[in-house]
């Protein structure tokens, strides 16, 4: 099922993420990337403790990043997440971060795979988590 759900932050780049030249370190952008998807899922009404405590989770499969500028040193970002499908056991999801100056920063997308906790096995995405998404169906 194809979605267009949305949501989007601020973080400011600290110092201590940052490398000589004051460019944010990369290996930092997954986190911002986890931030962005924690929130938009809280946005949306679900929470990954909720999830968990449900008996799912949600690892990472893929992570692909496409780095336009260097985000610097206190720039504020704007992360976009958006919840674009669910097919099967897997959700994807794409990302822009912008820089203050609406300066395109990077791309990125990543897919997750929803895990039954019990059996370490994918299952389907929870009943309760697509009703949550069905307003922002594309199909």
């Amino acid at each position: 099922m194809n979605y267009n759900y949305q949501n989007s932050i601020e973080l400011r780049v600290r110092y201590g993420e940052t490398d000589q030249m004051g460019y944010c370190y990369y290996g930092n952008y997954a986190q911002y990337f986890e931030v962005g998807r924690v929130e938009a899922l809280r946005s949306l009404g679900m929470s990954y403790k909720s999830l968990e405590d449900n008996g799912i989770m949600l690892p990472v499969l893929d992570f692909s990043i496409h780095y336009n500028f260097p985000a610097l040193y206190d720039d504020l970002l704007k992360i976009t997440t958006i919840i674009e499908k669910i097919e099967g056991a897997k959700l994807f999801f794409s990302y822009t971060i912008y820089n203050e100056s609406t300066q395109l920063i990077c791309t990125a997308s990543t897919t997750l795979v929803f895990i039954n906790k019990e059996n370490n096995k994918p299952c389907k995405a929870p009943a309760s988590f697509t009703q949550l998404l069905q307003n922002y169906s594309n199909d």
